[in-house]
């Protein structure tokens, strides 16, 4: 059997963290938490410390703020079950650590990532893989540019993630839907050019 993927998404308290940890414990087998955020202040600590104390004990926790495309292999070979919380912190924390990058070679970067990450679940069987993301493109545009390019990267992989998953769930107010199975399809439509020789 292959190895299934779920993407939970939602705004910020929605309930995507807690509907994610009871997906989670809903598998059978053997489970891993990866844990993305880095403490950077009090307040950050709180949160993590929140988190942590919801998980059961026999979960078996990761730290993983940056580097998780060399670490998800072996942990997907020890656990049957393992829920990534989440994308929004780890490319954020990918981006920051790359400033002297362009935005189009930080978005390439980005891509080869979700790429290796991709390529790793498909050369296991019989897994389950959760993902947590925030949707942040709902609200206004944002003033900084940080954080036009911070919003349209998380877009990107929130779509890609998304195009690759099983499962979608949409949280709102700690209620879940899972999209996927309603969601629209509609017929390839054929290139347009501009007139200028474009697409």
């Amino acid at each position: 059997m292959d190895t299934k993927i779920s993407l939970v998404t939602g705004g910020a308290k929605s309930g995507k963290s807690v509907f994610a940890e009871r997906l989670l414990a809903s598998f059978a087998g053997t489970k891993a938490y990866i844990a993305t955020a880095e403490a950077g202040d009090d307040e950050m600590l709180q949160r993590i410390c929140r988190h942590r104390r919801r998980r059961p004990s026999d979960w078996q926790t990761f730290e993983v703020p940056q580097g998780l495309a060399a670490r998800l292999e072996s942990i997907l070979q020890q656990y049957d079950a393992v829920l990534i919380d989440c994308l929004t912190l780890y490319f954020s924390n990918f981006m920051l650590q790359r400033p002297q990058l362009s935005f189009a070679d930080l978005m390439e970067q980005v891509g080869q990532e979700l790429d290796s990450l991709f390529r790793i679940m498909e050369r296991t069987e019989g897994k389950q893989v959760i993902f947590v993301t925030n949707e942040i493109g709902s609200g206004i545009v944002p003033m900084a540019k940080i954080s036009r390019e911070y919003r349209d990267l998380l877009g990107m992989v929130n779509q890609t993630v998304g195009a690759k998953a099983d499962y979608v769930y949409w949280t709102v107010c700690g209620i879940a839907t899972e999209l996927k199975e309603r969601q629209v399809r509609l017929p390839e439509a054929a290139s347009r050019s501009c007139g200028d020789g474009t697409a």
